[in-house]
């Protein structure tokens, strides 16, 4: 029979346990480990694994590309949805879940178009979140405009709606401006009041949308450019905004293609004070990028298997809406692509890796 001290022990390493539980089970805000911590360096170095995810083709999926991730940890496991491509160039959406990072390669792939609320529509360039205010998760994708699909358990992916728009009609600043491009990969951030909405015009400009929490995921207004180039290609696609630890700043990349040199792509990098704000560069050219291949070194052993690095996502604290990442840890779930590989864009064989920053200011 335990004493008292030890009953008061065991209930006391009970209730730690419980508290751990479900502090794994249950979606919530970004973690504290980065309160305060904003330090980033002026140039960039990162270390790449070979690929991790690859396309799993069946009798009724000939994929051939797996493409522009979005990663989150959720119930003790690693989730990933992206865009698939396959022999017909038609575009889709997959899951796929892990433990461990050395699990991914065998990990089988579910794909969305057997929920009959996504069914075969083109569909690309998913981001997953938690919305806590809702406790619910979004799922913000291109299905032309910007959709989203909701779900309250995000590990299965039979579960989320049918996709619904954020706006009636096209913002008129992006008609005017967007030439022959056309709006795509659509990305949502918010802070305690406001939610936004990033996204590009394939014709060099990058765009934000405001609405404020209370109306999310109605009420997108504002639209606006906040960033411009006369070469489309050096604000091309592909942008996520991020908010760096709890210091009330926040971090923008957008995918470019490097015209200057060999065409390949890669990340270029701005900061602002807030969401709201004027975005300030940070590491945005060819020479001091955010990611290109002359920043980033590859495993012992392993071969420089790509020279491409685009559309990824950062390994976030949390799962919210508030998209909070430890500047002092960085690490990103990219696209590459084999620098031997040839054919139309849809039929290129697209895997997915991850960075993880090899230098720190913290």
């Amino acid at each position: 029979m335990a004493t008292p001290r030890m009953r008061t022990f065991i209930s006391g390493l009970v209730l730690a346990l419980l508290a751990v539980g479900l502090s794994v089970l249950a979606p919530g805000p970004a973690a504290a480990e980065s309160e305060g911590r904003a330090a980033l360096p002026d140039s960039f170095s990162w270390s790449s694994t070979g690929p991790l995810i690859a396309p799993r083709p069946d009798a009724d999926h000939p994929i051939v590309s797996v493409k522009d991730p979005t990663v989150f940890r959720y119930k003790n496991r690693w989730h990933v949805y992206m865009t698939t491509a396959n022999t017909a160039g038609a575009w889709s959406l997959s899951h796929t879940s892990f433990a461990d990072w050395s699990q991914a390669a065998a990990a089988p792939q579910t794909f969305l178009d057997a929920n009959p609320n996504i069914g075969n529509r083109y569909a690309a360039a998913p981001q997953v979140f938690y919305f806590a205010p809702q406790k619910l998760w979004y799922m913000v994708y291109q299905t032309g405009p910007p959709s989203y699909s909701t779900t309250k358990d995000p590990s299965k992916p039979e579960s989320w709606s049918a996709p619904r728009y954020f706006f009636d009609a096209e913002p008129p600043v992006l008609t005017e401006n967007k030439g022959s491009g056309f709006w795509l990969d659509f990305w949502t951030i918010c802070d305690k009041a406001d939610c936004y909405l990033f996204f590009s015009d394939d014709n060099g400009h990058q765009y934000r949308s405001r609405t404020t929490l209370a109306e999310f995921p109605n009420g997108f207004r504002d639209t606006e450019i906040v960033l411009a180039e006369p070469n489309r290609f050096d604000l091309f696609e592909a942008s996520n905004v991020y908010r760096l630890g709890h210091s009330g700043k926040y971090l923008m990349l957008v995918e470019a293609l490097a015209t200057g040199s060999d065409w390949r792509r890669y990340f270029r990098a701005w900061t602002a004070d807030s969401l709201g704000g004027t975005w300030t560069p940070l590491a945005d050219t060819e020479a001091n990028a955010f990611i290109r291949s002359n920043n980033v070194t590859f495993a012992e052993g392993e071969p420089a298997w790509t020279k491409d690095f685009s559309h990824g996502e950062m390994i976030r604290d949390g799962v919210d809406q508030t998209l909070t990442i430890d500047p002092c840890r960085l690490r990103f779930l990219y696209q590459g692509l084999d620098p031997a590989a040839t054919g139309s864009y849809s039929q290129l064989p697209w895997r997915l890796s991850l960075l993880t920053q090899a230098n720190s200011s913290c």
